[in-house]
């Protein structure tokens, strides 16, 4: 795993090997699974993302690989000055995920290549984070200058025109500055989504879970859990309340810098890959608000855990077609309340409830239903009276010594016989 101290921006990746020298055509013959998976040839006869651009805010994207050329924006790089003058950014995280999402492949009718899940997407690369082996890392992660740079990714993101964000990062403390920057990208209607992280392994923490990782468990914002082939959960993938949805994460191909082809698995490429289907979302969807782009994605989930939910796989593994269905059934539906007593989400919720207020007291009422009240309660103990009365005088007439041996009368009939 690729992992940031200081800032602790964690690379959610857990092993990573060349793949260079496969042919194209064997690159696509190893996506079939994670295809077939999300099933995305049927999504795709719905949506393929055209209009939909996804931020990927990461190490930075490659625009020339084959597989995404024409399709990525290079945005601004927050992490300026960390390196030294003439080093060049390695760009293999962010080129990886970004094939993931909007790889649309190469040659004779692009079959060849890395086919992403949104191939018809456009990508704006953000560069928010170094990866360990480029010069700057120890200085990235040290100077406070770099603290806020996720923050401030999101908001240039959102003020670039993004439609889906995709963070395939975490870290392990939360800052003010990131939350108000969540709260504003759902206010501009952008979907966020994070990787739950790769801390999921060792032993869980007192409270019974693996460590939260931000910003995937900021509220708003779609945790991802990674499963392996089985669909299962991941061993390395993080358990804990904040995970929403779960993806294929384990051995996943995809693109890296140079037109190579790399073989990892991590909540990361999850994370990728439930980008990919958000963005298929808001393109048939343009103004869906995120919180029901994330209902889509959990009610149209596979696999779903035992009672619906657990903190390991979320609402169940995400299911591309199923999730454009539900869109399609709650799309003209909005989470966002409006009105004079709508909440303010600039505000934090709760400040306590103030005391019920009496306008009047009609003394004269007051003093005429506590009469009613009164003699309706003699009425009941009169009433109740009289049954145990009755009751007594019952059992008495039925005791022994009245003639009846304390049996009840019957009347025998004569027996009948066979004339």
């Amino acid at each position: 795993m690729l992992r940031q101290a200081g800032v602790a921006v964690v690379l959610a990746l857990i092993a990573l090997g060349s793949a260079s020298a496969a042919h194209a055509d064997d690159v696509r013959g190893s996506q079939r699974q994670v295809l077939r998976t999300l099933d995305l040839p049927g999504a795709w006869r719905i949506s393929e993302g055209r209009g939909v651009t996804v931020a990927v805010l990461d190490s930075g994207v490659d625009p020339d690989h084959r597989d995404l050329v024409g399709s990525v924006t290079e945005g601004r790089d927050f992490t300026r000055g960390a390196n030294p003058p003439g080093a060049d950014p390695l760009r293999l995280h962010g080129t990886y995920m970004a094939s993931l999402i909007a790889g649309h492949g190469h040659g004779p009718g692009r079959a060849d290549g890395v086919i992403g899940v949104a191939p018809r997407a456009r990508v704006l690369s953000v560069r928010v984070i170094l990866e360990d082996e480029e010069p700057g890392f120890r200085k990235f992660n040290t100077a406070p200058r770099f603290e806020n740079v996720v923050a401030e990714g999101i908001r240039y993101a959102v003020d670039q025109g993004a439609d889906v964000i995709n963070m395939s990062i975490s870290k392990e403390l939360a800052t003010r500055e990131e939350r108000a920057a969540i709260r504003y990208a759902i206010s501009r209607g952008v979907v966020l989504v994070a990787a739950a992280g790769n801390d999921g392994a060792g032993k869980p923490d007192s409270t019974g879970y693996a460590p939260y990782s931000y910003p995937a468990a900021f509220p708003g914002v779609v945790s991802v859990a990674a499963v392996d082939r089985g669909l299962r959960r991941a061993s390395f993938s993080n358990r804990n309340p904040s995970v929403l949805v779960a993806a294929p994460g384990v051995d996943i191909l995809g693109a890296g810098p140079g037109d190579e082809y790399w073989v990892g698995r991590g909540t990361s490429q999850a994370t990728a890959l439930v980008s990919g289907v958000a963005a298929l979302i808001k393109a048939k969807y343009p103004k869906m608000s995120p919180g029901l782009v994330a209902q889509a994605l959990t009610a149209g989930a596979i696999r779903q855990p035992t009672g619906g939910y657990d903190t390991g796989m979320g609402f169940g593994v995400v299911n591309a077609p199923r999730a454009l269905a539900e869109a399609a059934r709650i799309s003209r539906h909005t989470f966002t309340a409006q009105g004079a007593g709508s909440h303010d989400p600039a505000r934090p919720l709760g400040g306590g409830a103030e005391p019920v207020r009496v306008i009047h007291r009609d003394q004269n009422k007051i003093a005429l239903y506590g009469g009613v009240a009164g003699i309706a309660g003699l009425g009941v103990l009169a009433s109740l009276t009289g049954i145990v009365v009755l009751v007594g005088r019952g059992r008495s007439r039925d005791s022994p010594g009245n003639g009846s041996g304390g049996r009840s009368a019957t009347t025998a009939e004569p027996p009948v016989t066979a004339p």
